[in-house]
Protein backbone atom coordinates (compact mmCIF):
# COMPACT_ATOMS: atom_id res chain seq x y z
CA UNK A 1 0.00 0.00 0.00
CA UNK A 2 1.48 3.34 -1.08
CA UNK A 3 0.63 6.38 1.04
CA UNK A 4 1.29 8.66 -1.95
CA UNK A 5 -1.12 6.63 -4.06
CA UNK A 6 -3.83 6.99 -1.40
CA UNK A 7 -3.14 10.68 -0.74
CA UNK A 8 -3.36 11.78 -4.39
CA UNK A 9 -7.14 11.21 -4.81
CA UNK A 10 -7.77 12.48 -1.28
CA UNK A 11 -5.91 15.72 -1.98
CA UNK A 12 -7.66 16.15 -5.33
CA UNK A 13 -11.07 15.55 -3.76
CA UNK A 14 -10.50 18.02 -0.93
CA UNK A 15 -9.36 20.67 -3.44
CA UNK A 16 -12.43 20.06 -5.60
CA UNK A 17 -14.78 20.22 -2.60
CA UNK A 18 -13.21 23.42 -1.26
CA UNK A 19 -13.32 25.20 -4.63
CA UNK A 20 -16.88 24.07 -5.33
CA UNK A 21 -18.08 25.16 -1.88
CA UNK A 22 -16.52 28.62 -2.27
CA UNK A 23 -18.01 29.10 -5.73
CA UNK A 24 -21.45 28.01 -4.56
CA UNK A 25 -21.30 30.29 -1.52
CA UNK A 26 -20.74 33.24 -3.86
CA UNK A 27 -23.08 32.21 -6.68
CA UNK A 28 -25.71 30.62 -4.45
CA UNK A 29 -26.33 33.71 -2.33
CA UNK A 30 -28.06 35.86 -5.01
CA UNK A 31 -29.96 32.85 -6.37
CA UNK A 32 -31.22 31.84 -2.93
CA UNK A 33 -32.06 35.45 -2.05
CA UNK A 34 -34.14 35.82 -5.21
CA UNK A 35 -35.94 32.53 -4.58
CA UNK A 36 -36.68 33.54 -0.99
CA UNK A 37 -37.74 37.15 -1.59
CA UNK A 38 -39.00 37.44 -5.15
CA UNK A 39 -42.71 37.55 -5.98
CA UNK A 40 -42.12 36.49 -9.58
CA UNK A 41 -44.48 33.85 -10.93
CA UNK A 42 -41.43 32.04 -12.28
CA UNK A 43 -39.88 31.65 -8.83
CA UNK A 44 -41.02 28.09 -8.19
CA UNK A 45 -40.16 27.09 -11.75
CA UNK A 46 -36.60 28.27 -11.19
CA UNK A 47 -36.63 26.56 -7.79
CA UNK A 48 -37.66 23.30 -9.42
CA UNK A 49 -34.82 23.53 -11.94
CA UNK A 50 -32.31 24.20 -9.15
CA UNK A 51 -33.61 21.20 -7.18
CA UNK A 52 -33.59 18.73 -10.08
CA UNK A 53 -30.18 17.21 -9.18
CA UNK A 54 -31.84 15.86 -6.01
CA UNK A 55 -34.01 13.48 -8.04
CA UNK A 56 -32.14 13.08 -11.33
CA UNK A 57 -29.92 10.00 -11.61
CA UNK A 58 -26.30 11.24 -11.53
CA UNK A 59 -25.59 9.49 -14.83
CA UNK A 60 -28.34 11.48 -16.55
CA UNK A 61 -26.94 14.80 -15.38
CA UNK A 62 -23.43 13.56 -16.12
CA UNK A 63 -24.41 12.57 -19.66
CA UNK A 64 -25.77 15.99 -20.55
CA UNK A 65 -22.86 17.73 -18.85
CA UNK A 66 -20.52 15.53 -20.90
CA UNK A 67 -22.22 16.72 -24.09
CA UNK A 68 -22.08 20.35 -22.95
CA UNK A 69 -18.44 20.20 -21.91
CA UNK A 70 -17.30 18.09 -24.87
CA UNK A 71 -15.71 19.28 -28.12
CA UNK A 72 -19.09 19.83 -29.82
CA UNK A 73 -20.62 21.75 -26.93
CA UNK A 74 -20.07 25.15 -25.31
CA UNK A 75 -17.21 23.65 -23.30
CA UNK A 76 -15.33 22.83 -26.49
CA UNK A 77 -15.67 26.42 -27.68
CA UNK A 78 -14.48 27.78 -24.33
CA UNK A 79 -11.53 25.38 -24.24
CA UNK A 80 -10.63 26.51 -27.77
CA UNK A 81 -9.94 30.01 -26.43
CA UNK A 82 -6.69 28.71 -24.91
CA UNK A 83 -6.00 26.03 -27.49
CA UNK A 84 -7.82 23.17 -25.84
CA UNK A 85 -10.42 20.86 -27.32
CA UNK A 86 -12.74 20.01 -24.44
CA UNK A 87 -13.47 20.78 -20.79
CA UNK A 88 -14.51 17.19 -20.17
CA UNK A 89 -11.99 14.86 -18.52
CA UNK A 90 -10.29 17.76 -16.76
CA UNK A 91 -10.31 19.25 -13.26
CA UNK A 92 -12.12 22.31 -14.62
CA UNK A 93 -14.84 20.03 -15.94
CA UNK A 94 -15.16 18.42 -12.51
CA UNK A 95 -15.62 21.84 -10.91
CA UNK A 96 -18.36 22.73 -13.40
CA UNK A 97 -20.11 19.39 -12.97
CA UNK A 98 -19.86 19.56 -9.18
CA UNK A 99 -21.35 23.05 -9.24
CA UNK A 100 -24.53 21.91 -10.94
CA UNK A 101 -24.80 18.63 -9.05
CA UNK A 102 -24.33 20.28 -5.62
CA UNK A 103 -26.41 23.40 -6.33
CA UNK A 104 -29.50 22.41 -4.30
CA UNK A 105 -27.38 21.49 -1.26
CA UNK A 106 -26.30 25.13 -1.01
CA UNK A 107 -29.41 26.87 -2.33
CA UNK A 108 -32.02 25.21 -0.13
CA UNK A 109 -30.43 25.99 3.27
CA UNK A 110 -29.74 29.58 2.19
CA UNK A 111 -33.25 30.01 0.81
CA UNK A 112 -34.78 28.77 4.06
CA UNK A 113 -32.50 31.02 6.11
CA UNK A 114 -33.32 34.11 4.03
CA UNK A 115 -37.05 33.37 4.15
CA UNK A 116 -36.94 33.01 7.94
CA UNK A 117 -35.54 36.53 8.36
CA UNK A 118 -38.79 38.19 7.34
CA UNK A 119 -39.29 41.84 6.47
CA UNK A 120 -39.16 43.45 9.92
CA UNK A 121 -35.37 43.44 10.48
CA UNK A 122 -34.74 44.80 6.98
CA UNK A 123 -37.38 47.51 7.35
CA UNK A 124 -35.92 48.50 10.71
CA UNK A 125 -32.45 48.76 9.20
CA UNK A 126 -33.79 50.87 6.33
CA UNK A 127 -35.54 53.21 8.74
CA UNK A 128 -32.15 53.81 10.40
CA UNK A 129 -30.64 54.80 7.05
CA UNK A 130 -28.81 51.57 6.24
CA UNK A 131 -27.92 50.99 2.58
CA UNK A 132 -28.60 47.71 0.80
CA UNK A 133 -25.01 46.62 1.37
CA UNK A 134 -25.14 47.51 5.06
CA UNK A 135 -28.43 45.66 5.46
CA UNK A 136 -26.90 42.54 3.97
CA UNK A 137 -23.65 42.56 5.96
CA UNK A 138 -25.07 43.74 9.29
CA UNK A 139 -28.54 42.17 9.27
CA UNK A 140 -28.97 39.42 6.68
CA UNK A 141 -25.59 37.73 7.04
CA UNK A 142 -25.67 37.34 10.85
CA UNK A 143 -29.28 36.12 10.84
CA UNK A 144 -28.65 33.69 7.97
CA UNK A 145 -25.47 32.27 9.51
CA UNK A 146 -27.03 28.84 10.27
CA UNK A 147 -28.05 28.52 6.62
CA UNK A 148 -24.56 29.41 5.43
CA UNK A 149 -22.91 26.92 7.76
CA UNK A 150 -25.33 24.13 6.85
CA UNK A 151 -25.05 24.88 3.13
CA UNK A 152 -21.25 24.96 3.21
CA UNK A 153 -20.95 21.73 5.19
CA UNK A 154 -23.50 19.85 3.07
CA UNK A 155 -22.01 21.10 -0.20
CA UNK A 156 -18.48 20.15 0.84
CA UNK A 157 -19.57 16.70 2.02
CA UNK A 158 -21.69 16.07 -1.08
CA UNK A 159 -18.82 17.01 -3.37
CA UNK A 160 -16.47 14.66 -1.52
CA UNK A 161 -18.89 11.77 -2.05
CA UNK A 162 -19.71 12.36 -5.74
CA UNK A 163 -19.37 9.37 -8.03
CA UNK A 164 -21.76 9.18 -10.98
CA UNK A 165 -21.30 12.70 -12.33
CA UNK A 166 -17.53 12.80 -11.88
CA UNK A 167 -17.18 9.38 -13.51
CA UNK A 168 -19.19 10.52 -16.55
CA UNK A 169 -17.40 13.82 -17.14
CA UNK A 170 -14.00 13.14 -15.57
CA UNK A 171 -13.13 9.52 -16.07
CA UNK A 172 -10.22 8.05 -14.13
CA UNK A 173 -7.15 10.20 -14.76
CA UNK A 174 -4.68 10.11 -11.82
CA UNK A 175 -3.87 13.56 -10.49
CA UNK A 176 -6.54 15.25 -12.63
CA UNK A 177 -9.95 13.59 -12.23
CA UNK A 178 -9.39 10.51 -10.05
CA UNK A 179 -11.21 11.57 -6.89
CA UNK A 180 -11.85 9.39 -3.83
CA UNK A 181 -15.04 7.74 -5.09
CA UNK A 182 -13.43 6.83 -8.42
CA UNK A 183 -10.26 5.59 -6.72
CA UNK A 184 -12.30 3.38 -4.38
CA UNK A 185 -14.21 1.90 -7.32
CA UNK A 186 -10.93 1.32 -9.15
CA UNK A 187 -9.38 -0.45 -6.16
CA UNK A 188 -12.38 -2.75 -5.83
CA UNK A 189 -12.25 -3.59 -9.54
CA UNK A 190 -8.56 -4.47 -9.19
CA UNK A 191 -9.20 -6.43 -5.97
CA UNK A 192 -6.88 -4.15 -3.99
CA UNK A 193 -8.85 -4.59 -0.78
CA UNK A 194 -6.32 -2.90 1.49
CA UNK A 195 -6.44 0.42 -0.35
CA UNK A 196 -10.22 0.10 -0.74
CA UNK A 197 -10.62 -0.41 3.01
CA UNK A 198 -8.54 2.68 3.79
CA UNK A 199 -10.62 4.94 1.53
CA UNK A 200 -13.96 3.38 2.51
CA UNK A 201 -13.28 3.62 6.24
CA UNK A 202 -12.07 7.17 5.79
CA UNK A 203 -15.34 8.07 4.05
CA UNK A 204 -17.37 6.45 6.84
CA UNK A 205 -15.51 8.46 9.48
CA UNK A 206 -15.83 11.63 7.39
CA UNK A 207 -19.60 11.13 7.01
CA UNK A 208 -20.00 10.62 10.76
CA UNK A 209 -17.99 13.75 11.57
CA UNK A 210 -19.95 15.85 9.06
CA UNK A 211 -23.30 14.76 10.50
CA UNK A 212 -22.14 15.24 14.10
CA UNK A 213 -20.73 18.70 13.40
CA UNK A 214 -23.83 19.78 11.47
CA UNK A 215 -26.19 18.67 14.26
CA UNK A 216 -24.03 20.29 16.95
CA UNK A 217 -23.72 23.60 15.13
CA UNK A 218 -27.42 23.65 14.31
CA UNK A 219 -28.35 23.01 17.94
CA UNK A 220 -26.02 25.71 19.26
CA UNK A 221 -27.07 28.33 16.74
CA UNK A 222 -30.75 27.69 17.37
CA UNK A 223 -30.51 27.57 21.17
CA UNK A 224 -32.05 30.75 22.67
CA UNK A 225 -29.67 32.94 24.64
CA UNK A 226 -30.32 32.89 28.44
Amino acid sequence: MSLAEIWQPVSLTLSLAAINTLILLLAGTPIAWWLARSQSRYRELVGAVVSMPLVLPPTVLGFYLLLALGPNGPGGWIAGLWGGRTLAFSFTGLVIGSFFYSLPFMIQPLRNAFAAIGNEPLEAASSLGASNGQRFWRVVLPLARPGYITGAVMTFAHTVGEFGVVLMIGGNIPGQTKVIAIALYDYVERLQWGNAHVLALGMVIFAFVVIAVTLTVDRRLNTPMP
